[in-house]
């Protein structure tokens, strides 16, 4: 039956009777070519509106049973074969599949593949299978103008669900500084502390102002197609993310060890280098272990083109066979914590793979959980 599949010529108009060329003349002027399997003559007959399609002038054009096979795109033949099969075996009532076909002049053009067995030999074989060929590529080609805006639109959408969550995200601890201490300055009498307090809430008012503006950043970083890098100092940016960090690592008797040298650095998206690492130290002071003060270790190495930042803490850790393929999910949560909303690991990802970077864990329970950052050093 191989020899089938490689039969697909067209009709030759010269060879059939006039009574049926009014109809396959009537195919062809609409665009419609025509081909015909025979079995006893071991080839397969092309219309000209076949031929016409490809551009294909030949007379003898067919005489090979491969000749439209090997036209076949390559990424196309696998399944040209097994719809042509499912046929012949008896699987489907008529064969249909659609393809790329290579032109005279190279290009290719897609084409709607369809036929049907019309006659048997006394072995139930079959003799005679006649099909068309219909030129499809303006219609594939709208298609893809389609699947392509439908993917911009989704590319779109999703960019504005992060952001929304990052906001809410990166604010919330801003807030939750405030609020503590406006309750620490409602607490006390003390000159002297009040005044103290009010340093901080300076200090968090810069902070959250700063925040805003890179809120503001990433606006327009995802407003353009291409996304700016600039030379970040590792350690400063850290210090800084650990200064709106403050109350929070206070309230928890945390210590957190940078230990990126003052000098390194690397090119990327301050707001969202930023951005992550605050979400990473926060989920560590978050899930501290109860029988022990957090201990967080930042640490970054290069490798080659790539930078590699993990965040290690003696946490409560994640059971990696447990939720080991969740653990990045949006609204995933993996402890009992009343505040964990599944937001901050899948902000993480989605940030670091805009960069084309990825990211690993490494946990165990009541031991600890490291964070790795793999990206790209690269100046964009």
């Amino acid at each position: 039956m191989t020899s089938l599949r490689s039969g697909l010529l067209k009709l030759n108009l010269n060879s059939t009777p006039v009574d049926t060329r009014k109809w396959q003349l009537a195919l062809e002027y609409s665009g419609i070519g025509m081909w015909e399997y025979d079995a006893a003559a071991n080839r397969v007959y092309f219309s000209e509106g076949s031929k016409k399609i490809i551009g294909v002038t030949d007379p003898l054009f067919g005489s090979n049973v491969d000749a439209w096979n090997e036209r076949v795109h390559p990424e196309d033949r696998l399944r040209y074969f097994s719809n042509f099969q499912d046929h012949l075996t008896g699987k489907v009532e008529m064969y249909e599949n659609e393809h790329r076909v290579r032109c005279e002049d190279g290009s290719y053009k897609w084409i709607r593949d369809r036929g049907k067995i019309v006659e048997w030999d006394a072995n139930n074989n079959p003799m005679r299978i006649i099909g068309t060929h219909t030129d499809i590529t303006k219609q594939k080609q709208f298609e893809n103008k389609i699947n392509e805006s439908l993917l911009v639109a989704t590319e779109h959408n999703n960019k504005l669900k992060n952001f929304a969550h990052i906001v809410t995200h990166n604010l919330r601890q801003h807030t939750a500084n405030f609020e503590s201490l406006l309750e620490f300055y409602d607490d006390t009498n003390n000159p002297i502390e009040k005044e103290e307090i009010m340093s901080h809430l300076r200090t968090l008012s810069t902070s959250l102002t700063q925040t805003i503006s890179n809120l503001h950043e990433i606006v327009n970083v995802q407003s353009n197609k291409s996304q700016s890098t600039k030379k970040i100092y590792i350690a400063d940016a850290i210090d800084r993310v650990l200064e709106v960090l403050d109350i929070f690592i206070t309230e928890n008797n945390a210590t957190i060890y940078n230990n990126i040298p003052k000098k390194l650095f690397l090119y990327y998206n301050c707001s969202y280098f930023e951005s992550i690492i605050q979400n990473l130290l926060s989920n560590a002071i978050k899930y501290k272990h109860p029988d022990r003060d957090p201990i967080i270790s930042i640490d970054f190495e290069f490798n080659q083109d790539e930078f590699e930042l993990s965040i290690t803490d003696n946490g409560i850790g994640i059971d990696l066979e447990k939720f080991g393929d969740d653990i990045f999910g949006l609204y995933k949560t993996f402890h009992r914590n009343s505040d964990a909303e599944g937001v901050g690991l899948y902000l993480i990802k989605n940030q670091i793979e805009s960069y084309g970077g990825s990211i690993k864990v490494n946990s165990k329970v009541n031991v600890g959980t490291t964070f790795t950052i793999i990206g790209q050093n690269k100046k964009v």
